[in-house]
């Protein structure tokens, strides 16, 4: 199976000053041709260091990709380091110059002296055209292994790679596919979701299941690699079943799915309506609800009664009952929960209070208390959460904790 390498140039991405959005772009698009992407390297403008890095990729992978440091400044030094690496000289070429030249003359601008420097690429090597900047790409192979190199720029290097290099790299693929799909979790740890797939989750195996969490979300991904699509496909499909059936309400959605988008569906399905009622959350779950298209046909209204005051009239909450038991609480819940089915006439009705933080808390109620209420259908249900991190994350965890909590009751 053929493997890529990415290198990214540049002691801007160093320092965290320019976001590298090419690595995922270029990943994407090599593993739609069914070449993993198997290391990525993030390096400055240092000749050695790159010459380094070129070592070490090369040792990994067939394809190694360069983006970054062709310019024609005194740190572009990547042309320089490749040259090096493949142990032969830099050579001039009237043909690049003279297209440099064209570049800058069709716009009215007077090519810099500097620019000289860009019609210069290792021996033996090809010129990747460049149709919308100045610096021309690479092309070059040594002892099996294809070098690419593209400016670091997002716009040019996926032109440049969708029209000059994506072709070539396809036929060294082999007809190879990688098919990955993705099972979102909900509700439970990382480590508990590891313990119950047990070996689905070891490194030699085919598919390969990998891990991440966001946002307490937790999600697998089936990494398929087979000869031809379909078998892909029927490898994909064969996971996707089995990891449903050993995690059960855990697994919520495939794919894209969000919590928002399968609790609307399940809604709509059943032909009911849902209604809010948010403190600490301040709108949000209301806000992840209406991103849905179609979400009119079952959500009704919220309220986002972060006041005690609020709650009271809005709600109709009591006031004795804030006084006695405090805003956050599970009783306040519930009455949120209930008055905002009630006011909505809805069939269901969410209704969640918590201490978001970063003050606020106390050694009874710490930041990160929620309570989250579900009222509707003859039933109302509360549940109280810790969550922990910053304000936006409780927050945002918490909306997703009420989403879930009305999924498994629907």
């Amino acid at each position: 199976m053929k493997k890529a390498s990415i290198i990214s140039v540049g002691n801007e991405l160093l320092a965290g000053l320019t976001v590298n959005t090419n690595v995922g772009y270029l990943s994407r698009k090599l593993l739609s041709m069914g070449i993993p992407t198997s290391s990525c390297y993030t390096v400055g403008d240092r000749i050695d260091s790159i010459v380094q890095i070129l070592s070490q990729a090369a040792q990994q992978a067939d394809i190694i990709i360069i983006t970054g440091g062709l310019g024609p400044t005194d740190d572009d030094l990547t042309r320089q380091a490749l040259a090096r690496f493949m142990q032969v000289e830099l050579e001039f070429s009237e043909e690049l110059l003279a297209q440099i030249s064209e570049f800058f003359s069709k716009r009215g601008l007077k090519m810099s002296a500097n620019n000289k420097v860009q019609a210069y690429i290792p021996a033996g090597a090809e010129a990747i055209v460049n149709n919308v900047g100045t610096a021309p790409g690479i092309m070059a192979e040594r002892d099996g292994k294809i070098f690419v190199c593209l400016p670091g720029v997002p716009a040019e290097m996926k032109q440049m790679f969708a029209e000059s290099v994506a072709g070539k790299l396809k036929q060294v693929g082999g007809g190879q596919v990688v098919l990955t799909r993705k099972l979102n979790c909900f509700g439970t740890g990382e480590s508990v979701i590891a313990e119950k797939l047990g070996d689905l989750m070891r490194r030699d195996r085919n598919p390969l299941i990998n891990c991440t969490v966001s946002g307490g979300v937790i999600t697998l991904y089936i990494v398929a690699t087979a000869e031809n699509k379909d078998v892909a496909e029927e490898m994909v499909e064969k996971d996707l079943h089995l990891l449903r059936e050993i995690l059960g309400d855990l697994a919520y959605g495939a794919d894209e799915q969000t919590l928002a988008e399968v609790v609307g569906a399940k809604l709509r399905s059943h032909r009911k309506s849902l209604a809010v009622a948010e403190s600490c959350t301040g709108g949000l779950i209301g806000k992840l609800l209406t991103d849905v298209p179609g979400s009119s046909e079952y959500f009704t209204c919220g309220w986002v009664t972060y006041s005690n005051e609020a709650k009271v009239s809005e709600l109709g909450v009591d006031r004795i009952l804030i006084d006695k038991c405090g805003a956050v609480s599970e009783e306040v819940a519930r009455a949120m929960a209930e008055g905002a089915r009630v006011r909505a006439e809805a069939d269901f009705a969410i209704g969640v209070t918590g201490i978001a933080g970063p003050g606020g808390g106390t050694d009874e109620k710490p930041v990160g208390l929620v309570y989250i209420a579900v009222a509707g259908a003859g039933r109302l249900d509360v549940e109280h959460h810790i969550f922990s991190h910053s304000r936006g994350h409780i927050r945002y965890r918490t909306a997703l904790a009420a989403l879930n909590m009305l999924r498994l009751r629907l």
